[in-house]
């Protein structure tokens, strides 16, 4: 869902460095097929975290157009007793490239709260277009959508960074492209509803939608190993605010060496 796929990663460009410089030759070290892991929604309610809802994120090797792509497939949804106060049945999916990490197809079907989108969207990065169910759109290179640009960001090396850098791309959703930037916040310890961390965080600057507020006020931690799990999401919401947190994982890549201990 909106807030649980590890949050969009909508921003506005603010850097000299161009989106391509970033995006474009980038290869995959973080992940492989098979991966999969959950994570456990919970919403203030009175100023105490409730969990609300879950989100599962799996990943396939597969073939489209005879070529080999990851299928990453991002399902939330709220649990039955949240229901009443904002109903959530969300499900991303991204058929992205396994040797240039671009996405070439992406489906969005969500329901938020009375909130209803479908979009199915075709990329040709050769053309730099992308076909959605409203026509034909022109694309910057090394475009990304919701979802890979999630995976993309696990491939980031953050240690060419100093906290406070930018860091940018291009993403495209709902027939428009933003120039968007991850700003790049350092290294520390976080406790997590799993375990305890070293960890990596960021910040994006978030487009005002449905769910969340526009600015820099979603903090994103990720593993500090080789593997880049993201482990915790915070962010104020339209509702309340919210807290994510990965509570299972299978099929890692490499051991989760920044694990230090578990809950």
């Amino acid at each position: 869902m909106n807030k649980l796929t590890l949050c969009t990663l909508c921003l506005f460009l603010s850097l000299s460095l161009s989106a391509g410089d970033e995006f474009c030759g980038i290869r995959n070290t973080a992940f492989q097929a098979g991966e999969n892991t959950v994570f456990k929604v919970y919403y203030t309610v009175a100023g105490v975290f409730i969990a609300a809802g879950e989100a599962n994120f799996t990943m396939a090797l597969e073939k489209l157009n005879n070529k080999p792509v990851y299928h990453i497939t991002g399902d939330g949804k709220t649990y039955s007793f949240y229901d009443k106060f904002f109903k959530v049945r969300d499900k991303y999916e991204s058929f992205i490239d396994t040797t240039t990490l671009l996405p070439q197809k992406f489906i969005r079907n969500v329901y938020e709260g009375g909130y209803k989108k479908y979009e199915n969207v075709t990329f040709n990065q050769q053309t730099n277009t992308a076909v959605t169910n409203d026509g034909v759109f022109k694309v910057p290179n090394c475009v990304q959508d919701v979802l890979s640009s999630i995976y993309y960001a696990r491939n980031i090396d953050f240690n060419k960074y100093k906290p406070g850098d930018k860091i940018p791309f291009a993403m495209f959703l709902d027939n428009e492209t933003y120039n968007l930037y991850i700003r790049y916040l350092g290294k520390e310890t976080i406790k997590t509803k799993y375990g305890k961390f070293k960890a990596i965080k960021f910040k994006p600057l978030l487009i005002k939608g449905t769910i969340f507020e526009g600015g820099e006020k979603m903090n994103v931690w990720v593993s500090d190993d080789a593997n880049h799990l993201p482990l915790r999401i915070e962010s104020p919401i339209s509702v309340g605010s919210v807290k994510v947190d990965m509570m299972s994982y299978k099929n890692l890549r490499y051991p989760l060496s920044a694990l230090i201990s578990v809950r």
